[in-house]
C-alpha cells in the first residue's frame, strides 16, 4: 500500500472492497473501526490532562479557552462550546469557538478556507490575549488555518495545543501539546468525519467535562451549576439536591428556593446544616467550591 500524506488519508486494507459488500458488511466494517477508536483515545490519556490543567490555570486566571478548527473538526469546536453554558452554567466567553469560513461553514462547506494561513492568523490575533489557552482543531494536524492560528497565538504568549488524528505531525515543536490519536486510516479513504471525527469528539466531550470538574462546576458525579431555565430544569434541581442529600422533596424545594434558586447555595446549606446566607458566603470565600464551602463550615 502506498503512503499518502497523514495517516487519515491512507487507504484502509480492511474496506478496499466496500463497494462491493452488503449492506450489512458495510455497516459492520464501520462498526469494528469505530470500536478502535476509544482505545486510540485512551492512549492520550496523560496530553488530555496537561491540556485540562493548562484550561483550568487559563480561566482561573481570569482568561479563555479558544477552539479553532475547519470542516468536521470546527464544527465539534463550535458544539462542544455551545453545550457547556446549558451543562455547567460557564461563563459567556469562556470558551470560544472559531470556524473557519464564519458561521455558514457549520452548515455548508467552505472547503477554500481551510487553506486560508493568514485567515487564521488575523482571527487569533484579534481574539487571543496573553494567558488564553488554544486549541486547535485539524484531523490532518497540518490544516493551514487552525496552524496559522496557532502560531499567532503563541506570539501572543497564549498556550497552544494541537488536536488531531496524526502521531506523526510536524507541528509537534511549534506548540506547547500536541494529541495526536491514532485512529489510522479512514474506512473511506481521507472522510475525517468518521474515525478522526469520533476520536476529536471525546477528546473534547473529555477535556471540557474535566475541565468543569476541576472548576467545581460538579459535586459528585452531579451537574450543580445548571440554570433553571424551563420546569424540565427546575425539576432536575430538586431531583438533584434529593440526590446529594437526602432530604426529601419538601425540604429540597424549601431550600432551593430560600436560595433564590440557587442549587449550590441550596446544597451547602442541606449538607452543613448552615442557613443559607451563611452558605452562600461559604461559597463566596471558597471560589464557589461546594467541598470547599463545606470544609470551611465544619472548621
Amino acid at each position: 500500500m502506498v503512503r499518502v500524506g497523514a495517516p487519515t488519508e491512507r487507504r484502509n486494507p480492511h474496506s478496499t472492497d466496500l463497494d462491493l459488500m452488503s449492506t450489512r458488511d458495510v455497516l459492520t466494517v464501520i462498526n469494528d473501526a469505530d470500536r478502535k477508536v476509544p482505545a486510540a483515545v485512551a492512549a492520550v490519556l496523560d496530553e488530555i490532562a496537561v491540556t485540562v490543567d493548562l484550561a483550568v490555570t487559563a480561566l482561573r486566571g481570569g482568561h479563555r479557552v479558544h477552539y479553532f478548527g475547519a470542516g468536521t473538526s470546527g464544527r465539534l469546536g463550535v458544539i462542544d462550546a455551545a453545550e457547556l453554558a446549558p451543562t455547567f452554567n460557564s461563563p459567556r466567553g469562556w470558551f470560544c469557538a472559531h470556524l473557519a469560513g464564519g458561521p455558514d461553514a457549520m452548515w455548508q462547506a467552505v472547503e477554500d478556507a481551510e487553506d486560508d494561513l493568514r485567515g487564521g492568523a488575523a482571527e487569533a490575533a484579534r481574539c487571543v490575549a496573553a494567558g488564553d489557552l488554544v486549541v486547535g482543531l485539524a484531523a490532518s494536524g497540518r490544516t493551514p488555518y487552525v496552524l496559522g492560528a496557532l502560531g499567532a497565538s503563541r506570539e501572543r504568549s497564549a498556550s497552544t495545543v494541537l488536536l488531531c488524528a496524526n502521531p506523526e505531525v510536524r507541528a509537534a515543536g511549534e506548540v506547547d501539546v500536541v494529541i495526536g490519536v491514532d485512529t489510522g486510516p479512514e474506512v473511506v479513504t481521507g472522510s475525517t468525519r468518521m474515525k478522526a471525527g469520533t476520536a476529536q469528539k471525546l477528546v473534547l466531550n473529555t477535556f471540557s467535562t474535566a475541565v468543569m470538574v476541576r472548576l467545581g462546576r460538579v459535586y459528585s458525579n452531579l451537574m450543580i451549576d445548571m440554570v433553571a431555565t424551563n420546569a424540565k430544569l427546575r425539576g432536575r434541581m430538586i431531583s438533584i439536591l434529593i440526590e446529594a442529600t437526602g432530604c426529601t422533596e419538601e425540604v429540597s424545594r424549601r431550600a432551593l428556593h430560600e436560595a433564590d434558586g440557587d442549587l449550590k447555595t441550596a446544597l451547602v446549606s442541606l449538607l452543613s446544616g448552615a442557613e443559607i446566607a451563611v452558605a452562600r458566603a461559604a461559597l463566596a470565600r471558597t471560589a464557589h467550591q461546594v467541598r470547599g464551602a463545606i470544609a470551611l463550615l465544619a472548621s
